[in-house]
């Protein structure tokens, strides 16, 4: 099964430096994986020169991989608005210009370049269209250019999507993924990690993503003064924000058992799971799926996470905790009960969330794309 071109359209970072191309880390180790599957790919994003030397940023080394920016748009006021708008004309002229000789397009959305995209697929059928959805499928009032996305999808019956997690009604054109981001190395070195997890003893937690409220930030903090100081090893927050240094000042109660590292590379992030007990994410935000529950996991991190999107249905009683948004529980009582559940029974749970990690590996991922994607006999 090969492909001569592949043309990826997404607001995914990209920048380039020294002569060399930089992309968002998890997509850039993503294309890798499949680029044998290739003679060309095309990856079409935003150029961020504010990203130049962030960890969270990689050398895209697949010489199969070329890159076109489009300049950044996005904001909230009524300008920035207007602004995204006037930019549509030239992206619609660079990716209608770019997708001509095409066998595969895949878009990567909710954004702005997807939409262009996904309307072009309604008249355009000489060519597989593979539209990813990273948002919440389930969202019932999403922002209006994610709602109009998802309308678009579930009509666009003759192109493949991919969604996260398993609904009911779901369109039969709409395929349910795994986002890999996980090798067999890596699931290999985790499950020896994880025999070493003692859950008698002080706990250390980690946060991985954006720093912000509806990530849950300010949640976690006040949760965590809620226990006593004794029973925290070390709190690791790994991301950045406009808020970061706000949630310092907020922190300032836990002293040195907290740690603010900014954006990390793939290594350090797996090496702090790898001394981590539970992973922490109360998120309120429109969620597919996060990949860093299936990192913590590789682990056999806990994660105690809010029921948003398909997060309920990987992780359950059995193999984590979960903040329900909507009822009675308040996310301090179920960090509290986390730490106060039996030694015993979290080591179960740790070792039941090693599945779920398998569940999420570039080996997965691949057999879906071919079962599902790349064979034409499913459009």
């Amino acid at each position: 099964m090969h492909f001569k071109r592949l043309i990826i359209v997404s607001d995914t970072a990209l920048y380039s430096k020294s002569k060399q191309n930089y992309g968002f880390g998890p997509v850039v180790r993503e294309l890798e994986e499949i680029d044998s599957y290739f003679d060309e790919i095309v990856w079409i994003g935003f150029k961020r020169i504010d990203k130049i030397d962030d960890l969270s940023m990689q050398v895209i080394s697949s010489k199969k991989v070329s890159t076109i920016f489009l300049n950044s748009v996005g904001g909230k006021n009524f300008i920035s608005s207007l602004k995204v708008l006037c930019q549509y004309p030239k992206m619609f002229l660079t990716i209608w210009s770019s997708i001509q000789n095409a066998d595969i397009v895949h878009t990567r959305g909710p954004s702005h370049p997807a939409i262009i995209a996904i309307l072009i697929s309604f008249f355009s059928n000489n060519k597989i269209w593979w539209h990813k959805y990273a948002g919440d499928w389930s969202q019932l009032r999403p922002p209006p250019s994610y709602g109009f996305q998802r309308w678009m999808l579930k009509k666009a019956d003759r192109s493949k999507v991919t969604i996260n997690g398993f609904w009911l009604d779901q369109p039969a054109h709409c395929y349910s993924f795994e986002n890999p981001c996980l090798t067999a190395d890596d699931i290999n070195r985790g499950i020896e990690s994880a025999k070493n997890q003692n859950f008698n003893t002080t706990f250390t937690f980690s946060f991985i993503g954006r720093l912000e409220d509806p990530k849950g930030v300010t949640r976690i903090l006040n949760a965590l003064k809620s226990l006593p100081l004794s029973v925290i090893e070390q709190i690791h927050f790994i991301g950045d924000g406009e808020k970061t240094a706000h949630y310092h000042k907020l922190a300032a109660f836990l002293g040195e058992k907290v740690k603010f590292h900014g954006f990390l590379g793939k290594d350090r992030i797996h090496k702090i799971l790898a001394g981590s007990h539970f992973l922490l994410l109360p998120s309120t935000a429109s969620e597919g799926f996060p990949k860093v529950i299936a990192e913590a996991a590789c682990y056999g991190v806990i994660p105690i996470v809010s029921d948003v999107g398909s997060i309920p249905h990987y992780i359950d009683q059995t193999n984590g905790f979960i903040w329900k948004i909507k009822g009675d529980q308040s996310f301090e009582k179920v960090l509290s009960d986390a730490i106060a559940t039996n030694p015993k029974l979290l080591r179960e749970k740790s070792e039941n969330v090693l599945n779920v990690a398998k569940k999420f590996t570039f080996e997965n991922y691949s057999a879906k794309l071919e079962k599902y994607i790349f064979s034409k006999d499913k459009m």
